[in-house]
């Protein structure tokens, strides 16, 4: 799999988020900038951690006018009561089929302790307002992952 090419109009999407109501990449252009991030599974030790950063600098990420969305396999009732636990401020979408992630190239071969698996290969793609893909960032760090994006976007947008 390979990302979807920088300067080029990112993939189109639309996912259930956690209320179950459908949002769409349509529904920021010209409006907001968009930062999708994908993660592994809700409610685990590095995905807490990255969303908990995001939730902490929301007014920041507001005042670049851009929103926030996390995408995981994960249903979302898992994602209400992630939401709900870490009192999260931005909406999580699901997408249990991986269709948007093989869009974005992000549903791989892993390799945890020896043993390979397909999943989910943390990475967050910064979209400008005119829906064009303006970074990819690969090597994603889950306790600056806030403060790395936030400096992309001031530095760039």
């Amino acid at each position: 799999m390979s990302f979807p090419k920088v300067g080029n109009m990112a993939p189109a999407f639309t996912m259930l988020n956690q209320d179950e109501q459908k949002v769409s990449l349509k529904d920021f252009k010209g409006e907001k900038n968009v930062v999708l991030y994908f993660y592994p599974k809700a409610m685990t030790p590095g995905c807490t951690t990255q969303a908990c950063g995001i939730r902490d600098y929301k007014k920041e990420f507001a005042k670049a006018d851009t929103v926030v969305l996390g995408v995981s396999p994960d249903e979302p009732a898992r994602l209400v009561k992630f939401i709900d636990k870490q009192k999260l401020n931005f909406d999580l979408l699901s997408d249990p089929e991986h269709k948007i992630m093989d869009k974005y190239g992000v549903w791989g071969l892993k390799k945890f302790m020896g043993k390979e698996y397909m999943g989910v290969i943390r990475t967050t793609f910064i979209i400008g307002k005119d829906g064009r893909l303006k970074y990819v960032m690969d090597k994603v760090k889950t306790k600056s992952h806030h403060d790395d994006v936030l400096n992309w976007i001031k530095e760039n947008l």
